[in-house]
């Protein structure tokens, strides 16, 4: 029996993130569906939960959390993970990295962003050249920013860190809608070590995709 809640979406990326840490960390926990297309996120029990009405929310040592970069840091902190270096440069870098994935792609790629563009312009094309706009470059973004650090295992180093966290529910996003990387050296470099991570591929949307 575990004590730990993930309220999870197979294909979200913050959940995507969540499901990697708690792997990572060894932390077992109970998964609970909240199926976004079906509205469950909208629900006044979810909304008590999670007023923005988004996924993940982790229930963990009493406490019940939101917002998956703030719990990646109390995970980090309470489990001693080092996800982020100590040293306070690199450190600062990688939070950059990890911001400019989850503060800067993911919400404009948001699934209700991109309803919206396809109901005000009135096109189904619309949701995929969306996703495009804005994926492709800033993947082009973060391999750039990924070439002024050292060429190690994982993006963190020798060890999965936030960025590999943090990156790799970004490339199934990519990968789900036509977005090529295979030029981006550091970003395949790193993707390919983190597919064959126990916990990474425990944490796959495939690997945990509701069987109806």
């Amino acid at each position: 029996m575990t004590d730990a809640v993930l309220y999870d979406y197979w294909r979200s990326s913050a959940a995507y993130r969540l499901r990697i840490a708690m792997n990572l960390a060894g932390i077992s926990y109970q998964s609970v569906s909240v199926d976004l297309l079906k509205g469950e996120h909208k629900t006044e029990a979810y909304l008590n939960r999670n007023p923005q009405g988004l996924v993940p929310v982790l229930e963990i040592d009493g406490h019940s959390m939101t917002q998956s970069l703030a719990i990646l840091e109390y995970l980090n902190d309470t489990r001693d993970m080092e996800l982020i270096s100590s040293d306070p440069v690199s450190a600062a870098q990688e939070r950059a990295i990890a911001h400019a994935i989850a503060v800067d792609i993911h919400p404009v790629c948001n699934v209700s962003v991109a309803a919206y563009a396809v109901q005000q312009s009135g096109r189904d094309e619309t949701r995929v050249e969306w996703m495009q706009r804005f994926i492709a470059p800033g993947i082009a973004a973060v391999e750039t920013m990924l070439n002024q650090r050292p060429q190690t295992t994982f993006a963190h180093g020798d060890a999965p860190g936030l960025i590999d966290i943090c990156i790799m529910p970004q490339l199934y996003n990519a990968d789900r809608w036509g977005v090529d990387v295979s030029s981006h050296t550091n970003i395949t470099r790193i993707a390919e070590n983190c597919a064959a991570h126990p916990a990474f591929q425990a944490a796959h949307p495939d690997a945990v995709k509701p069987s109806t």
